[in-house]
């Protein structure tokens, strides 16, 4: 029998299965090679570079980072990991030429380009120390990089390494990606190439008018804070202008309404021109700019508007080789691919993502159905065709005809490469298999049709008498837990099963996937519609299942899961009878500008959102038992959320439990913190030790 010390375990070393897949492809313009990431097990975090031959289905070792190679990361690139959520090691992040011949990347703060076609191996170039996000240019000739706040640029062959645009200002950066670009944009680059390699699109970041928030290690008294610009909601943002810079160091400032217009999105620099998307500070109107790459001046492309906000897509916006714009817009309630402004996609399939554009065929990931995304291309000539097959949750990129497709189902992992008219090639994965196969259920329950998994114990017979539930939800803005794809919520739930409990996850509203009117149904309150979402799909699942015990309702999340089970047993005891809120923003006025206005709109106009999607204010009806867990080093969700409410309910008289995780960050990872929830929880829902038959 499997025990679940050997599920935690496996959970904990293969980072929830994630290691040793191929990721991070690129594929070269003619679809003859792809070049991709991948470490050697399953329980392997550093990353190689390689190379696969799309016509010989050959595979080559392009370069391996030694075993120290990440020992002394810059604090740039710790801080774009951390936004980015990336925590292993290797060659974690690569950019390429054009031809997808030369590559560049950083290891410990030192530069490295490796010959992706004829090389075997890797060469450092002689830059400056602390490189961050080295990018060589189109034609391969040189590469920039960012050191200590300066855009710099040496040649490929190691020569002629200069600083190209300087910090003038302590508070100043060139090329680097501010917090909320990279938390809340999935914008987490600084600089861009001209296709002809002879100039840089650059972001020059000022935070000197963002407050400092500090960061301390309480672990180590004698070692200074983190000092750190964060914009809390409602608080002045990093000041972010946009310079054209050639190779000689001359400048000039692209020119748009910054004031109207303060958040740059996206970047996109092709042979069709060079495009920025722009948005205002509440979020509801976006512009697309085209930027005349000589002068800087900009002409509006086109112009989008929401009344809510407006949602930004992955990708968007492109264009094809024609100069066609691709675009997204929201229509007849589902959001749909426009190319040109023509919609071209049908209602009811919602456009997630553009993954690539191929000439004139774009390549986006788009879901029929809530649990499931799928690969689907649009050409004029070809119309919507569905690349992908199974069910699942798929991703993909394409280029010069050749297509990766990324398979996620419940079966785990797979990387098919497809050339036009040839048999799907497989790409080798060492990626570990469960221990334990999840013994899980999709449903859509209720008169809302909520998205439900039930994960039940391994070695449970149904009907065989009553068993606790664990809520185990995110149901918020960003994030599925309920998809047709094996995932680490999905083992991290079968864990807390082993341990008696029938493991619930509901994905409400606001959660990604469905429609625009679902996601945008919590506008001005992020909690409310979640917490009865949350009521009623439990309800709706025991009336499926009488095994389910609603005497005995727990509930855990992590960062807005945390926030929702906090606020459910604060706000429905009646239901829930014990929680584990794991780094929740208590406070809603503590969270970043970008996402959390995007939501609740400004704090001074609109406090009364604040005021319902914040916690704090329920802290005196806290009846049931509940802990809280935060990381210390944590800066995206601060510590001192859960040490605010720590306090109000101390002061309350409400007793509790903090678990606090010192030098832990936002991606708290590890098994001891688990194991003393399942245990909090165990308790708290009157479980005893002959009642864990799991390990039996």
């Amino acid at each position: 029998m499997v025990t679940t010390e050997q599920l935690i375990e496996q959970i904990a070393k293969t980072r929830g299965l994630t290691l040793g897949h191929p990721k991070s492809f690129t594929i070269s313009p003619d679809g003859a090679r792809v070049v991709f990431l991948r470490s050697d097990s399953g329980t392997d975090s550093r990353a190689s570079l390689r190379s696969y031959d799309v016509a010989t289905g050959t595979e080559r070792l392009v370069f391996t980072a030694s075993a120290d190679a990440d020992a002394d990361l810059p604090p740039e690139e710790r801080a774009r990991r951390e936004r980015a959520r990336q925590s292993g090691g290797g060659v974690v992040n690569y950019a390429t030429d054009a031809d997808v011949r030369l590559a560049a990347f950083a290891l410990g703060g030192t530069l490295w380009t490796a010959d992706l076609v004829d090389g075997n191996g890797g060469n450092p170039l002689p830059a400056a120390e602390g490189v961050v996000d080295p990018r060589p240019d189109p034609t391969g000739r040189h590469v920039a990089y960012v050191s200590h706040g300066a855009l710099r640029v040496i040649g490929a062959n190691g020569d002629g390494d200069r600083a190209l645009l300087e910090p003038d200002g302590e508070e100043v950066t060139y090329g680097l990606a501010e917090h909320v670009a990279g938390e809340s944009m999935d914008r987490y680059r600084g600089f861009w190439w001209s296709p002809d390699g002879q100039r840089l699109l650059v972001a020059r970041v000022d935070t000197a008018p963002v407050q400092r928030w500090y960061i301390a290690d309480p672990a180590n008294p004698a070692k200074p804070p983190q000092v750190m610009a964060y914009p809390a909601a409602g608080t002045p943002n990093a000041d972010v202008s946009l310079h054209l810079v050639d190779l000689t160091g001359a400048r000039v400032e692209v020119g748009w309404d910054r004031a109207a217009f303060e958040y740059v999105v996206a970047v996109t620099w092709t042979g069709t021109g060079l495009l920025v998307l722009v948005q205002s500070r509440d979020q509801r109107t976006v512009q697309v700019l085209a930027v005349d790459p000589a002068t800087g001046q900009t002409d509006l492309v086109h112009e989008d508007h929401d009344d809510a906000w407006w949602e930004l897509v992955g990708g968007a916006p492109a264009r094809t080789s024609s100069g066609a714009l691709v675009w997204t817009r929201d229509a007849d309630d589902t959001r749909r691919l426009v190319i040109d402004g023509e919609l071209v996609t049908p209602i009811g399939l919602h456009v997630r993502e553009i993954c690539s554009v191929d000439g004139e065929t774009v390549l986006f990931a788009a879901s029929p159905e809530q649990p499931q995304t799928h690969l689907y291309t649009y050409s004029a000539a070809d119309g919507v065709q569905q690349v992908s097959e199974g069910v699942g949750v798929f991703t993909g990129q394409r280029a010069g005809g050749t297509t990766v497709v990324v398979e996620r189902t419940m079966d785990g992992v797979r990387t098919l490469v497809v050339r036009d008219g040839s048999p799907a090639a497989e790409l080798v994965s060492h990626g570990a298999k469960p221990v334990l196969t999840p013994r899980a259920e999709l449903l859509s329950v209720g008169e809302r049709g909520l998205p439900a998994m039930v994960f039940w114990p391994s070695w449970y017979e149904r009907g065989s008498g009553k068993l606790p539930v664990l809520l185990s939800p995110y149901a918020g803005t960003g994030a599925q837990l309920v998809v047709a794809a094996l995932s680490r919520h999905h083992l991290t739930s079968q864990w807390f099963a082993e341990h008696g409990f029938v493991v619930v996850t509901i994905d409400g509203r606001g959660t990604p996937g469905r429609s625009p009117s679902w996601e945008k149904s919590i506008y001005g309150d992020k909690i409310s519609h979640a917490v009865t979402d949350q009521v009623d799909g439990l309800h709706a699942v025991a009336a499926l299942y009488p095994d389910l015990d609603l005497d005995r309702v727990g509930v855990r999340g992590w960062s807005y899961g945390g926030t929702l089970a906090a606020a459910m047993v604060l706000r429905r005891p009646d239901v829930i009878h014990a929680a584990v809120a794991g780094a929740p923003v208590t406070d809603a006025r503590l969270y970043d500008t970008h996402w959390q206005e995007r939501y609740l709109g400004h704090p001074e106009q609109n406090p009364e959102a604040y005021d319902r999607s914040s916690v704090m204010p329920d802290a005196a009806r806290l009846s049931r038992p509940l802990m809280l867990v935060h990381g210390l080093a944590d800066d995206n969700v601060v510590a001192a959320h859960t040490l605010r409410l720590s306090s109000a309910l101390l002061a309350a008289g409400k007793p509790h439990e903090v678990l606090p995780l010192s030098g832990v960050t936002h991606m708290a990872g590890g098994a001891q913190h688990m194991l003393l929830q399942v245990e909090f929880l165990r308790r708290s829902l009157g479980l005893t030790e002959e009642q864990r038959p799991g390990d039996r």
